[in-house]
């Protein structure tokens, strides 16, 4: 097991992880004690739950972040990095952070004092005004592709080729294989692509997981941890019986890894997703794979799964942490298929979905629990349901 490392600096005042000092065994068997509460309070039968299998890698593993501009303290110095905790509107420069590789805190360094040095102001929340927003850093784990994207509103003109210039200059262990410039003037606070310019190289970078290869654009979801979902995604298709020869579906599917790992042996499978970014990444990398036993949808899955006239023989769904939507439960257990697997990134939800699952005639026969976020409160879980 990894030695543990010194505690995080700003671990008082960040958000991004809650287990700082905390011995591992304890914040895995704290983890643990989550889950199984869950299980108790929404009657989910004890003896089908195997257990939380502990991270692979606790630090470094995170190969994505997008980082906030603003101040720690009212009209207070430029920061750049993570809300702090209970309170919104304060950003904690998370330049030390231990959860992302050296090479984001080296990135986030940089950008934070380019952009003080020309005297750049954050955009406000409140009074919609000023010109920095977001810094995305993203990351090729097999590949060592570093992706990097600054959005600014077009308040005020930002300064491309300087800050291009500053990170070509930067000492990285990674290579640079794209910098990126994003105008977003919305009002909400999220980042949103309203037009985004290629100032270097390209706007995607690959990745590799499970002998298969993925062109992941800057906007793209992606799995967070690649050896822990390579585990997870190997778990989960263990379990599925017998997929040869079958037509799966597959809801929720993001840039459709699991999709394609899936097609390798089924007969056909229908990837489902909302955000059109990660259907057009996931077409692309079917191609890239030479799989021609796989399409997608792009649509909110209550709305297009009657598009499918085939009836599905096996479904994989994967939903945000919000869960599935009952109706989408009802329509699930209406196929009247033997099994469905349920890969959760929020147990809660997970339970909420599988007490409705009961009420249609699908009980969980096997769950079993992963720490794939270490440090952080979240846990991720395969769930295989059978129609009693």
């Amino acid at each position: 097991m990894e030695k543990d490392m010194p505690v995080c600096p700003i671990s008082e005042d960040c958000g991004g992880c809650i287990y700082q000092g905390v011995p591992y065994y304890e914040q895995l068997a704290e983890k643990d004690r989550g889950v199984r509460r869950l299980l108790d309070k929404y009657d989910v039968d004890p003896s089908v739950y195997q257990g939380m299998v502990p991270a692979i890698e606790r630090y470094r593993y995170r190969n994505k972040m997008e980082y906030t501009f603003g101040d720690l303290e009212k009209d207070g110095p430029l920061t750049l990095g993570m809300h702090k905790k209970k309170h919104f509107m304060s950003i904690v420069t998370s330049d030390c952070c231990q959860l992302v590789p050296e090479d984001f805190n080296r990135i986030l360094r940089g950008t934070l004092d380019f952009c003080r040095d020309r005297g750049y102001r954050f955009y406000h929340k409140m009074s919609h005004e000023g010109l920095l927003r977001n810094l995305v850093v993203r990351r090729g784990v097999k590949t060592g592709e570093l992706l990097v994207d600054i959005v600014t509103s077009s308040q005020v003109e930002f300064d491309e080729d300087g800050f291009l210039a500053m990170l070509q200059g930067l000492e990285l262990d990674e290579e640079l294989v794209g910098v990126l410039h994003t105008v977003n003037d919305r009002v909400a606070d999220a980042v949103i692509d309203e037009g985004t310019k290629i100032l270097y190289g390209r706007d995607y970078y690959n990745e590799e997981i499970l002998g298969l290869r993925f062109k992941v654009n800057v906007f793209s979801f992606f799995q967070t941890n690649i050896p822990a979902i390579e585990r997870l995604y190997s778990d989960a298709l263990e379990l599925l019986p017998d997929i040869d020869s079958k037509n799966v579906f597959d809801l929720y599917c993001g840039t459709g890894t699991i999709t394609q790992l899936m097609a390798s042996r089924a007969r056909h499978v229908t990837g489902i997703e909302i955000v059109q970014d990660s259907v057009d990444s996931a077409l692309a990398n079917t191609e890239i794979n030479g799989i021609e036993n796989c399409d997608f949808i792009c649509g909110d899955v209550l709305k297009v799964i009657g598009q499918v006239e085939e009836k599905p023989d096996m479904i994989v769904v994967d939903p945000p942490r919000a869960g599935m939507h009952d109706k989408v439960v009802d329509i699930l257990s209406g196929y009247g298929i033997p099994h469905i697997m349920y890969i959760s990134c929020n147990p809660k939800t997970l339970c909420i979905n599988l007490q409705r699952f009961k009420g249609r005639g699908y009980e969980p026969v096997y769950i079993k629990a992963y720490d794939n976020f270490p440090g952080t409160k979240h846990v991720e879980t395969v769930c295989l349901m059978g129609k009693g």
